[in-house]
């Protein structure tokens, strides 16, 4: 178990903006929270590469214009290897040296997965490639509520471990809500010899209706505490504000309690409740970065 002294290191995921205001929406949240010296930012992708040129633009100008480690996504989705490889080489020769491999949702109207015919097939097989190409540092999923197809969780963690094993550093858990189920899900890791790094991702609830169609997607629960703190307050922005900000800082610091010292916060490109629950957490702007 991790020692308690241990500072707290976070790590911030932001979209790539697809209009004026929210591209002002997102830079506002980068300024600030840059202070705060997290590890990395991550930048999504869309899940059949339909935001690779704003995925793109976004890293360039966080490398261009900010002292953050940039760590932009790739997924296995509708490329070829030879493409992939291609826009890897680019970011390592902008300077990107971290990366966040995914295998990627398929898009909407498929009926499911389907490896594209001269790609990557899997995850593990990005992340093999990947290290091939240059030595990224590499950030992979996990699921403490397992995948949504995965047959089970001990097929779900032989799938981990196959990501780990190809050379990722750390794994970057789906967003939760109920502690329990994550400190379960560290000590199945701990189990199966998993060594890397299991990292909590903490999604700060802005909108309800908006968490509870994401939970659906990707197989997280949530809980029925939750919904009812954030019953009735569909048109109070205010309140919601509140109770969003004392149910992540509870959360952290349960976690924290359990020796876990790394988040990745899912910022939606807001900045308000992720800024306060590192607060919460000791996290505070560095001079220097000020």
């Amino acid at each position: 178990m991790t020692k308690h002294n241990e500072s707290v290191q976070v790590s911030f995921e932001f979209f790539p903006p697809n209009s004026v205001k929210m591209n002002e929406t997102l830079w506002h949240s980068i300024e600030r929270l840059a202070p705060l010296a997290p590890r990395f930012v991550s930048v999504t992708y869309g899940a059949d590469g339909s935001t690779r040129e704003r995925t793109h633009a976004a890293v360039r100008r966080i490398v261009d214009e900010t002292t953050l480690t940039a760590a932009p996504h790739l997924t296995c989705i509708g490329a070829e290897r030879g493409e992939i490889d291609d826009i890897a080489r680019e970011y390592w020769d902008l300077g990107v040296r971290h990366l966040v491999a995914l295998r990627g949702d398929p898009p909407k109207d498929a009926s499911g997965y389907k490896p594209h015919p001269d790609g990557y097939e899997y995850a593990s097989d990005l992340v093999a490639g990947l290290k091939k190409i240059a030595d990224f540092d590499i950030s992979v999923a996990a699921y403490p509520e397992v995948h949504p197809e995965a047959s089970n969780a001990i097929a779900d963690l032989d799938n981990l471990r196959r990501k780990l094993d190809a050379g990722a550093t750390r794994a970057i858990t789906q967003f939760f809500f109920g502690v329990d189920k994550f400190l379960r899900f560290r000590d199945l890791c701990v189990a199966a010899g998993i060594e890397s790094s299991i990292v909590p991702g903490i999604l700060p609830i802005t909108r309800f209706p908006q968490l509870t169609r994401f939970a659906e997607q990707c197989g997280a629960s949530v809980p029925a505490w939750l919904c009812e703190r954030f019953a009735g307050l569909d048109d109070d922005a205010e309140t919601r504000k509140m109770i969003a900000a004392s149910v992540a800082i509870e959360q952290v610091q349960r976690l924290r309690a359990e020796g876990i010292h790394e988040f990745h916060f899912y910022t939606l490109n807001r900045s308000e409740l992720t800024f306060a629950i590192c607060h919460a957490l000791g996290v505070r702007p560095k001079q220097a970065a000020a």
